[in-house]
């Protein structure tokens, strides 16, 4: 259902949520199926699933240049290309235009944003790993950033909740740092990944290696399809076989007829009445018409992703938040994280040269963390820990494209299968710094003139001592298991490049030092609710959006409650 803008009353709902990407998605079923008339305010243009992934289901030799843009169309995507995966052919059209969209860096962040329905859950890695009891510790235990105003305990039914519907495939492993979940069933090692994880716990008693746990189906589930093993998820799934906002949980919204969606609604600000000390509404930029026009409810959800919810708060000033909706801590923009990766090993192995796979799995391995977990595996260097994504496969004909090679054995050499290899990559947690942060930038405007955002963030020294450790132990796991060829990634990469960005308005318990309760209230107006990254007050090392999910789903439960006993 679509809405064109009227009077006041057909402007008025009982709930609005901003974005429709993963948080954002959850936020409109939660509320919708609990009988709230909600709206839904999408800055980009409408995404139907299956009708509008238009690369899906095309071949490889259907795309000019190898998949690849031009050198002309490259200068729209300045930054979106930073990654190297991005920005292709078949997937172009997920990623903003940096000349629309700009922002600016005091120091480099990459921040690699999809303005549609659906948001950035098209996209996604796929990766969904509940944080631990530890994660929600570790800030009170060793004193960096402010203690978290929940725990596990308070998250596990929901994260049971929202794993449940997803559905993710895994395995239970029963490890205290890596809490097991309502899984399908797990997607299986190929025979160079067995013959590792045999090895790995051969040789040590403080690693282990399971499959990767992620929202690729396994089974049919909920109505979707399973996995295709096609790997060819970005361009959107038709299946159903990966969980999206567009396949899951926005049609479980519509079906209870309360969901109102609006795209090209870019949200400018959040409206606050001083008298009642709540939020009355937002006001937004519609993308098409350029005019203005405000939507008015009992309770708002941001889900604008981290720094888009972020960028919402911050512009949303008025004399009792003169600095920004919510910020009387300082807080707002503060405390800006990312997982540092592209650090690891990879290296060959010489036997199983008589075994291959079937498809393309859409998944890998994952080592969960070793490291800082006790005092055995405490680490002098550096705080807090990382583990491992990876995978193994066969290498293909590319590699005879160097070898100049001619006549029948070169062709012959062309469709036999290379050599196994097996890489690994680290995922490490950074520390909440208060210095990393971003700000508002009245100078630079956007295509629909609203100041933008200018990030100012960097690792410190316990990043990167954690990533001297990332490599060697890769290079030890690697060479302990039998392979050859060893060799160490360094790559590096820049804060944002993890597409994990988190912090900005964190949840603590003292209004002083957050900006957020342990519901995800705003502090200081109790009917504004922030449930994507933005929330989250230490990054852990594991990817974040399961956990987004959750707590997105435990808020919109908890909103609820408070509107029947009149509290909101």
């Amino acid at each position: 259902m679509f809405f064109n803008s009227k009077g006041k009353e057909e402007r008025t709902f009982d709930a609005i949520v901003i974005g429709s990407g993963i948080s954002g998605g959850w936020a409109a079923k939660e509320l919708c199926e609990k009988g709230l008339k909600t709206i839904v305010l999408e800055r980009g243009r409408d995404v139907k699933h299956v009708a509008d992934y238009p690369t899906a289901t095309m071949n490889p030799w259907d795309f000019p240049n190898n998949d690849r843009v031009s050198l002309e169309e490259e200068k729209n995507y300045e930054k979106q290309k930073r990654t190297g995966y991005t920005i292709r052919q078949s997937t172009k059209h997920w990623w903003v235009n940096d000349k629309e969209h700009p922002y600016s860096e005091v120091k480099r962040f990459d921040w690699m944003r999809g303005y549609h329905v659906g948001g950035r859950s098209i996209m996604w890695g796929r990766q969904s790993y509940r944080l631990s009891e530890m994660d929600f510790e570790a800030n009170a235990k060793d004193g960096f950033g402010v203690d978290w105003p929940i725990r596990y305990k308070d998250l596990a039914p929901w994260y049971d909740h929202v794993e449940s519907f997803a559905g993710i495939s895994g395995s239970k492993e029963g490890l205290p740092q890596l809490p097991d979940g309502k899984f399908l069933p797990p997607m299986e090692f190929n025979c160079l990944e067995s013959h590792i994880k045999e090895r790995i716990a051969k040789n040590y008693s403080d690693r282990m290696m399971t499959i990767g746990r992620n929202a690729n189906l396994t089974v049919a589930h909920n109505g979707r399809g399973k996995c295709q093993y096609r790997n060819l998820c970005m361009r959107g799934c038709p299946y159903g076989g990966y969980f999206s906002s567009n396949s899951s949980t926005l049609p479980a919204a519509a079906k209870t007829g309360n969901l109102t969606l609006r795209p090209h609604s870019v949200v400018n600000s959040i409206i606050y009445d001083p008298e009642t000390k709540k939020a009355t509404g937002v006001r937004i930029i519609d993308g098409e018409t350029k005019e203005t026009t405000e939507y008015y409810a009992k309770i708002i959800f941001c889900n604008a992703s981290a720094l888009g919810s972020t960028f919402i708060l911050m512009n949303s000033k008025s004399d009792r938040f003169p600095n920004g909706l919510g910020n009387d801590s300082g807080e707002l923009g503060h405390n800006l994280m990312d997982h540092h990766f592209r650090v690891g090993a990879s290296g060959t192995y010489d036997g199983f040269g008589d075994r291959y796979y079937s498809g393309r799995r859409a998944n890998g391995i994952y080592i969960p963390r070793f490291r800082n977990l006790n005092a055995a595996t405490k680490q002098k260097d550096f705080v807090r820990g990382y583990g491992y994504q990876g995978g193994a496969s066969r290498t293909n004909w590319a590699r005879s494209v160097k070898e100049l090679g001619f006549g029948a054995k070169f062709k012959d050499d062309m469709i036999e299968p290379g050599p196994w290899r097996f890489g690994m990559t680290g995922f490490g947690e950074c520390l909440p710094y208060h210095e990393n942060h971003v700000t508002l930038n009245e100078d630079v405007r956007d295509m629909y003139g609203q100041p933008t955002l200018t990030f100012d963030a960097e690792w410190k020294e316990n990043e990167l001592k954690m990533r001297e450790d990332m490599v060697q132990q890769a290079v030890e796991t690697l060479e302990a298991a039998g392979l050859k060829n060893v060799r160490p990634a360094t790559q590096g990469s820049a804060p944002g490049q993890g597409i994990h960005e988190m912090g900005t308005a964190r949840m603590g318990r003292d209004p002083k030092t957050s900006v957020l309760n342990g519901y995800n209230q705003v502090h200081a107006c109790k009917n504004v609710f922030v449930t994507d990254g933005a929330a989250m007050t230490s990054a852990a090392c594991q990817n974040p959006s399961l956990t987004y999910m959750a707590l997105t789903a435990r808020a919109a439960n908890y909103a609820v409650q408070e509107l029947k006993k009149m509290n909101l």
